[in-house]
């Protein structure tokens, strides 16, 4: 399916060379949207292990809270 874009109010479809170079844009978003992701669960993770080794230790929620 041919993409277009748009110049100046003129729909212009996108030579071979432009496909490629979106296809490229496209794939690296979604890999580095990937990390980003893979990173936010690591990081929320990560605090829920930590808080619940705190808790573990005898420490009162607010105690960790604090």
């Amino acid at each position: 399916m041919p993409r277009f874009k748009n110049d100046n109010g003129v729909r212009i479809q996108f030579t071979a060379e432009e496909e490629t170079a979106r296809d490229a844009e496209t794939a690296q978003w979604l890999s580095d949207k990937q990390a980003r992701d893979a990173a936010i669960a690591q990081k929320l993770t990560d605090k829920t292990n930590g808080n619940q080794k705190l808790l573990d230790l005898g420490l009162t929620q607010a105690e960790v809270d604090a």
